[in-house]
């Protein structure tokens, strides 16, 4: 005998309880057209930065310093790089990231040295914003490019006090240029503005991974998804605390020298 959907729930059920059962299965059809409607988007939602394995000595970079009165509450200046303050980027002249706590500084100094011997490479004087939040800094033409398979310094200080620099907050992070795999590159000739994050974070490629979903917030500030993304790529290297600190349009360069 062939039985029908029907006939087998009324045998499951019971002719009695037939009626009793049909929300039951109507719930369970409504259920998959809410899944099969809603699919999972595309982006950094479950994605967090995969840090590579770093070869050579350990990392050594000063961690954020509060300095004078200059800078109010509890946080610190801090910059938007994994815990131990190093990041890989595949860019000559990569974006930096830093968050700016309520302040009276109104510039801060920006600093790129050579790892190997400390040397200044590029300086100049940024004007801050009036506000709290994240802001970002990328290294103009006339900043030397950055060599692969070799590790810089790059270091902000808020200027409170213009006399004393040694009172005032600061930070030191490292970065390191690589030259991408084959593989990886055609993964990005490939790929979509909307994939990129995960592509960089996968690959353990800091700077452009941060880039990248920054991007997504800049161009959608209200999307829900841009927006969860970005707090768990940040909640990924433990900057927690500032993941749901706005974005601001900053910053600019008053001056600005190679040496």
């Amino acid at each position: 005998m062939k039985f029908t959907k029907a006939s087998l729930l009324m045998i499951a059920c019971g002719l009695p309880l037939y009626y009793n059962c049909l929300p039951i299965a109507a719930f369970a059809v409504q259920k998959t057209q809410v899944q099969s409607t809603n699919p999972k988007p595309d982006g950094l939602i479950s994605q967090g930065f995969k840090p590579p394995k770093r070869k050579g000595p350990p990392v050594s970079a000063g961690g954020a310093t509060r300095g004078t009165v200059c800078i109010q509450g509890k946080q610190l200046v801090t910059p938007l790089t994994p815990a131990n303050k190093w990041g890989l980027t595949l860019a000559q002249r990569p974006q930096f990231f830093w968050y700016l706590p309520v302040s009276s500084a109104k510039t801060a100094q920006f600093l790129l040295l050579s790892e190997a011997d400390k040397k200044i490479l590029y300086e100049t004087t940024l004007s801050l914003p009036n506000r709290p939040g994240i802001v970002s800094y990328t290294l103009p033409e006339n900043a030397p490019a950055l060599e692969i398979n070799k590790t810089y310094r790059w270091s902000l200080v808020l200027v409170c006090d213009s006399e004393d620099f040694s009172t005032n907050p600061r930070f030191e992070s490292l970065v390191e240029r690589v030259q991408p795999e084959a593989s990886l590159s055609q993964k990005l000739a490939n790929a979509d503005a909307q994939k990129l994050p995960a592509i960089y974070a996968e690959a353990g490629i800091w700077y452009e991974a941060l880039s990248a979903i920054a991007q997504q917030r800049y161009s959608n500030p209200r999307n829900v998804h841009s927006m969860l993304g970005w707090r768990q790529f940040l909640n990924s290297v433990g900057l927690n605390a500032i993941a749901s600190q706005p974005l601001l349009d900053c910053c600019q360069a008053e001056n600005s020298a190679s040496k």
